[in-house]
């Protein structure tokens, strides 16, 4: 059975969108000042009128008490409708456009008068004032209704009181006026209206185009639905304003970049230090998927201005990328290693096949017992100068690779380390980049050769590796401990440019340093020091002496 949907109610109240909103608010508060202008500018005027009105009726009683023949037309002369007095106000009050011009006598009597019958009687108000000498101005009610009036005394030539002059001007041609004023203030106001609309529509239509045309619930949602994406996501973001100032951080970039809340407002090189990093975020440094290292931690940024001048910038961690980069590295490394040591062991096999049969038993045993010995020579050799067992292995490894590139690893016979690192990890780290790109540089050179010297001055550890390469200029020794700089073609499984400057952050996160010179006789030598490398609570083994005799397998010809 069909049901009928519900009748939808009528909503009354504001409007959801942002542009209608902000436009009805803008024209009611327009209106609103029109109409408090307009009535603040009526209530004045209303006594700027009367005003206005008093001192016109004075200043016709006062040009009028000031003639002489009034004066003496009223001491002369009796209160008749034809008396020179009565014309005198009339052709006064004609020329002026008064309601009325009065001249009086002390005792309050008219001698002039609109209306003639009233001449000879006594006026309707008090005369006392002006008869005392005072100019009177005042909005009264009189016999010929409501009035603006001015009264002056009337002085003879010797300057004695006479009489006084009253003038009326009428208040009806004082409301008048102020009607008449009313509907040119009306579109005064009106169009100020009109100019506060269109302003308000401009207004509003600005902010339509800059909120998307969305309702403030909608806005509400977005903001909250960013945060919870900004602080939500694995992936640091770092919003700039057009100054160049941080004005966002999420969760994530304060991790990465291990800052907190106080980088905000600040520029980047304020906040996080002049170097790499800080040139990514403020863009000094262009591209896409820029590497740069903030402490230990290999980070991949992309920058992407925004209309405003600013710019957004985002961050991903590749620590551990890099890390099981190298390690893919070195495990192939040691696979082409196991691959050459296959090949070689099968023809040492054949070799010792051949002199079985041919039955020449002392050379065969002689040839094993050299095979034997050379390889337990090296490791023992190199773990009686390096007793960590991890730095031994690495060390022991990259010989074996070495040998196969064809490149002798030595070392040298100042090693002397103890079994007692702070941190055994972050120092395969540095001996195995630092070996690796020694390795590189001496591949293929006339007797190529890498040598490693461990030792241990106090607490501190100083490491140097020397190889038989082409060396590096002096003007590219600071440039290659730059992040991101090599001169070596990219990999496909990661990035170049990260092994020197993390074993130089490495160092100088313990305090110590990283350097490059020319090495003795050719190529290039490195040399790290980590002052506070060995824990100084434990005892230092005793050491014992290497035997004589090379400290590195000497290469084998194939």
């Amino acid at each position: 059975m069909p049901t009928t949907p519900p009748a939808r109610r009528l909503r009354l109240g504001l409007p959801r969108r942002v542009f209608s909103q902000v436009l009805l608010m803008q024209v009611a508060i327009a209106a609103g000042v029109a109409v408090l202008a307009t009535g603040l500018f009526l209530a004045p005027l209303g006594e700027q009128l009367d005003d206005q009105a008093m001192r016109r009726a004075l200043a016709i009683a006062q040009t009028t008490a000031a003639q002489p023949q009034v004066a003496e037309d009223l001491v002369r002369t009796p209160a008749t409708p034809d008396g020179p007095v009565q014309r005198e106000a009339e052709r006064i009050r004609e020329a002026t456009g008064a309601e009325y011009v009065v001249v009086m006598d002390r005792r309050g009597v008219r001698w002039s008068h609109t209306e003639p019958a009233a001449i000879g009687g006594t006026v309707s108000t008090d005369p006392s004032q002006a008869l005392g000498g005072h100019e009177v101005m005042e909005i009264d009610d009189g016999t010929l209704g409501r009035s603006a009036r001015g009264k002056v005394a009337l002085r003879n030539a010797g300057g004695e009181i006479v009489g006084a002059v009253s003038v009326g001007i009428a208040y009806d041609s004082v409301r008048a006026r102020l009607i008449h004023a009313i509907p040119g203030l009306f579109a005064y106001a009106g169009g100020a209206l009109a100019v506060g609309a269109l302003a308000a529509w401009l207004i509003a239509r600005r902010v339509q185009r800059q909120t998307r045309d969305l309702a403030f619930s909608d806005i509400s949602a977005l903001l909250a639905e960013r945060e919870a994406m900004l602080h939500g996501i694995r992936e640091g973001v770092v919003a700039l304003d057009g100054s160049g100032r941080i004005r966002l951080l999420n969760d994530e970039a304060q991790r990465l970049l291990g800052v907190g809340g106080e980088a905000v407002g600040r520029s980047p090189d304020e906040a996080l230090g002049e170097g790499r990093t800080a040139d990514v975020l403020a863009g000094r440094v262009s591209g896409t998927d820029l590497l740069t290292v903030r402490g230990p931690r290999v980070l991949v940024a992309n920058r992407m201005p925004t209309d405003d001048g600013g710019a957004v910038a985002t961050l991903r961690d590749r620590t551990e990328l890099e890390q099981l980069g190298r390690e893919l590295d070195s495990t192939r490394g040691l696979i082409d290693a196991l691959r050459a040591q296959d090949h070689e062991h099968a023809n040492r096999m054949h070799t010792l096949l051949g002199l079985l049969e041919l039955e020449m038993y002392d050379d065969a045993a002689e040839f094993v017992g050299e095979v034997v010995g050379d390889h337990r020579v090296t490791s023992e050799q190199v773990t009686e100068r390096i007793h960590d067992p991890l730095l031994a292995a690495v060390l022991v490894g990259k010989a074996t690779v070495a040998a196969e590139r064809g490149v002798a690893l030595w070392v040298s016979d100042g090693t002397r380390l103890p079994d007692r690192l702070v941190d055994p990890r972050g120092l395969v780290t540095v001996v195995g980049n630092l070996v690796d790109n020694a390795l590189d540089a001496a591949t293929a050179t006339p007797h190529a050769r890498v040598e490693v010297e461990l030792r241990a001055e106090g607490r501190a550890v100083v490491l140097r590796v020397r190889d038989t390469g082409p060396g590096i200029p002096p003007e590219r020794r600071e440039l290659i401990f730059t992040e991101g700089w090599s001169t070596k073609e990219r990999p496909a499984h990661r990035e170049r440019g990260i092994g020197l400057s993390l074993v130089r952050r490495l160092a100088e996160r313990q305090g110590g340093s990283a350097t490059v010179a020319d090495a003795p006789g050719g190529g290039a030598e490195f040399t790290v020091v980590l002052p506070e490398a060995l824990d100084a609570s434990a005892q230092e083994p005793a050491l014992t002496a290497p035997p004589p005799g090379p400290t590195a397998p000497e290469e084998e010809s194939r």
